[in-house]
């Protein structure tokens, strides 16, 4: 790579409409652990110089490089969102060290109005399994540093990897503790984000238990391409989200919420046709937000579902299950069976068939954003199958499935299961999150007859960091739901080994050569900035086994 590498913001413009400008009010967590500081390092002149107030962050990592991201604030107008702002030349270094004595790559660009001022640089030509250091630079100031790593090199023998696990990251109903505690590990390669990074909900609609804790920006629903922005830059404020993004690169996929509650290619429950403008508009300024505001590299322009691999250990397909997806099965749009009907697509389905079956590591991993696991409700009380359906967007008459996630789309599940028993592909552990409930299952081929029938797969479920779950629906303390509704869940699904309703959290995924382990844990408060975090429980599936089972002690 050249000293001075010039390049251009690659961001995807998928809308050219011109965004409105938008007031906000910035996060007094982010003003306090970046403007303060430098205010008072910097003379009066300098009070418009080029802040970096949403922090820094790396994704898709590979073996010989690692995409970096930020967005300058040029001037104080030039909020997320606004449109505003001069055309700012951003540089970025990488090195070796914290200290910068052995810079590796440098270049720089040109943030934009049109890009919202996001900044990307596609960095190559490191060294694999290597950890690397980065800043950005502007008008004089320079962003925070932050840590990296690149992937390990395609045939080289791992003898483990870490990743943090992640999903349902709701603003308004509560503090982000979990990013700070995976922040504090110091031990990921990498962390997973399984959708739901943001809401769009307007302020009010969707807080903890009914409250909102802190306010969201902007207050009404997102639909336009500033709302969309505006909604991302409120959350890279978080001071813990930030300090996460500082440690390790993230692999992230979006589920519904990035879009709309429910979504799927052509609409979503959470959308009104017309009354709040065209879904397709809408869903492409949610898309272009998302990769300005990302560190994601997609393979494919538009969509998220792309593979990483890890030397010999394991692989990592990443599914995009909102872009292709039919409607959800109702009486209007046909049955849960129907062959026509898909949750991935086509051509997705066939790529993630094609590279489960090519594989060549020992594990692989897939990035699943709805449980793909059979879920029955089976015999719940009236005053639990209320809010559980509630939860799970199911009819609250009982129907005994969610047609959301991987059981509304049937067939797709059945082809997918089929090819993994036919051709056999072992060690494959699907990771999951949206149910905002934790869980440790097998993936039976038929679970109707299960166990008899055999598990072509393993399934972790993390729970949500701070979306309502089974309890916060019902008004409960913290345990008396999952206390009387997971026995009554395992008894009706036999291969799920756990179920936890109640608590908020996330995982830890380490993975050897002999086992993937999960280990789960949870915050002892939701809206307390400063809650703790505890080790709940732990479940690993050994090689060649293709089921899981439980393990007492955390990596």
């Amino acid at each position: 790579m050249t000293s001075r590498q010039r390049s251009t913001d690659s961001a995807e413009v998928l809308n050219s409409r011109a965004p409105r400008r938008r007031t906000v009010v910035k996060a007094a967590a982010a003003t306090a652990v970046l403007a303060a500081p430098l205010a008072a390092a910097l003379p009066a002149r300098a009070a418009e110089a080029p802040t970096f107030l949403h922090g820094v962050a790396s994704g898709d990592p590979l073996p010989d490089g690692i995409l970096l991201w930020t967005r300058v604030t040029p001037t104080s107008q030039a909020i997320p969102g606004s449109g505003l702002g001069p055309d700012t030349e951003v540089s970025w270094t990488v090195a070796r060290d914290k200290a910068f004595t052995s810079v590796v790559a440098t270049g720089s660009t040109v943030a934009t109005a049109a890009s919202d001022h996001t900044v990307k640089a596609d960095i190559r030509g490191l060294q694999p399994a290597t950890d690397y250091w980065f800043r950005f630079s502007a008008g004089g100031t320079d962003s925070p540093v932050a840590r990296t790593r690149t992937t390990p090199a395609a045939d080289a023998s791992v003898a483990g990897l870490r990743f943090g696990v992640v999903s349902c990251a709701n603003w308004e109903a509560g503090y982000f503790s979990a990013y700070r505690h995976l922040a504090a590990r110091g031990d990921l390669d990498a962390w997973l984000h399984l959708g739901d990074y943001i809401y769009e909900y307007k302020s009010g609609e969707y807080g903890t238990r009914g409250t909102v804790v802190r306010p969201h920006a902007p207050a009404n629903e997102i639909l336009t391409l500033a709302d969309y922005r505006t909604r991302h830059g409120r959350y890279k404020t978080d001071p813990d989200l930030q300090a996460l993004h500082h440690k390790a690169p993230v692999v992230a996929i979006w589920d519904d919420h990035e879009f709309a509650d429910n979504s799927w290619s052509g609409g979503a429950v959470n959308h009104t046709e017309g009354a709040e403008g065209a879904w397709s508009a809408r869903q492409a300024a949610a898309k272009q937000a998302y990769f300005e505001w990302m560190p994601v590299r997609p393979a494919i322009a538009g969509t998220t579902y792309r593979r990483l691999r890890f030397g010999k250990l394991a692989d990592l397909a990443l599914l995009d299950l909102r872009s292709f997806r039919s409607q959800q099965a109702s009486t209007a749009s046909g049955s849960v069976d129907d062959p026509e009907r898909t949750i991935t697509g086509r051509a997705q389905l066939d790529w993630l068939k094609s590279g489960l079956k090519s594989s060549d590591t020992t594990w692989r991993l897939v990035g699943n954003s709805v449980m793909i696991s059979p879920f029955a409700v089976g015999s719940l009380s009236a005053d639990l199958l209320k809010p559980l359906a509630k939860l799970l967007g199911l009819p609250q008459e009982g129907i005994a499935l969610n047609t959301d996630q991987w059981d509304g789309y049937t067939d797709d599940r059945r082809e997918l299961l089929a090819h993994l028993r036919s051709n056999a592909i072992r060690n494959t552990v699907f990771l999951t999150g949206d149910i905002h409930m934790a869980w440790a299952n097998d993936v039976p081929v038929d679970a109707g007859t299960y166990p008899l029938s055999a598990s072509a797969a393993t399934e972790f479920v993390v729970t949500s960091m701070t979306s309502d779950n089974l309890d916060d629906i019902v008004k409960v303390p913290e345990g008396v739901v999952s206390a009387v509704a997971a026995p009554v869940i395992r008894a009706a699904n036999r291969h799920v080994h756990w179920v936890d309703t109640d608590r908020h959290g996330y995982g830890v995924l380490d993975i050897t050569a002999d086992r993937a382990q999960m280990d789960y844990y949870v915050l002892s408060d939701r809206t307390n900035p400063n809650a703790t975090s505890s080790w709940a429980r732990s479940y690993r599936t050994r090689s060649g086994t293709q089921t899981v089972e439980r393990t007492y002690d955390p990596v």
